[in-house]
């Protein structure tokens, strides 16, 4: 197993639970509270690090106590933090979850820090890219540092993982650089123009997203599982069947696992099993890193 590097974001998430979602103007009582760590960035490095991976994370934090008490999270699971930077002038992250009876959830976020990475950050880290097996990261941070991180990968060939998450358009120079892409049906219709409803629709989109470059394409699609789309092949590879507490975070402990899954040397369609299998477990308790599995559990 070689070396990963994850790039992205890191927040607090506070969480509210109840019956139902309220709609705009709408008002629901009877709540519970929790409050977790979270963001995409630190989602995908604690599932990688719990699952046994070398692990650094590359990321921003406030001077508050959210960021402090996010590092301690970090060194816990035996991440290295020495690329995580303090900026002074921010808070850290935060994100507000609202989660639904059926585990279904909507997310406002303050990115605050998430914000303040540059391509001078990625620079300072040159040398955590270059020995790196493999590199993931995510959309909660600048676009500008997404796209120098993807030219500093390219040009020591090391394979980027781009989970694009929040949904945004990306450019095709981008989308050229990228290893491997993993939506989900809404990001993939968000690139690509295309509904994904179903396997025939998930097939479509991925061979948009493959003619633009992307050697590899795995489209998430809930209980559903994964398809894939490469040079050897395409499918769909079914999810574990779970009952489902609490979504959130699922598809960060998904790509999380997939990175280790590569990282030693299993093809697609076995590292997306492994990933199936984590994503499952995490979503049959609250919080995203949490709920996260260690490697025995899987």
């Amino acid at each position: 197993m070689g070396k990963i590097l994850v790039v992205g974001s890191s927040n607090t998430d506070m969480v509210v639970k109840s019956g139902q979602i309220p709609r705009p103007g709408e008002t629901v009582l009877g709540g519970q509270f929790f409050s977790f760590a979270g963001g995409k960035g630190a989602n995908q490095a604690v599932a990688a690090a719990k699952l046994g991976g070398e692990v650094t994370f590359l990321a921003k934090l406030g001077a508050d106590e959210l960021g402090k008490n996010a590092l301690l999270g970090f060194e816990k699971v035996g991440i290295d933090t020495s690329s995580i930077w303090i900026d002074e002038s921010a808070h850290s992250g935060v994100a507000l979850i609202l989660v639904d009876e059926h585990g279904e959830n909507c997310i406002s976020v303050a990115s605050g820090a998430n914000n303040k990475i540059t391509g001078q950050d990625l620079l300072n880290a040159k040398s955590k890219i270059e020995e790196s097996s493999f590199i993931l990261t995510q959309l909660e941070i600048p676009m500008e540092a997404v796209s120098i991180l993807a030219e500093m990968a390219e040009e020591v060939n090391v394979p980027l993982i781009l989970n694009p998450a929040p949904a945004q358009h990306l450019t095709d120079q981008l989308l050229k650089r990228i290893f491997l892409i993993t939506p989900n049906e809404t990001e993939a219709e968000m690139l690509t123009g295309i509904q994904v409803t179903d396997e025939f629709s998930a097939f479509a989109a991925a061979e948009i997203l493959k003619e633009k470059g992307v050697k590899n394409v795995i489209i998430t699609m809930g209980s559903k599982g994964a398809f894939f789309l490469n040079e050897e092949g395409n499918g769909l590879i079914p999810g574990e069947k779970v009952k489902a507490v609490d979504t959130t975070g699922a598809g960060d402990t998904f790509n999380g696992a997939l990175i280790i899954a590569l990282s030693e040397g299993l093809d697609l369609p076995q590292a997306i099993k492994f990933a199936n299998k984590a994503a499952a477990i995490s979503v049959t308790k609250m919080g995203a890193q949490d709920s996260q599995p260690f490697r025995d559990q899987l």
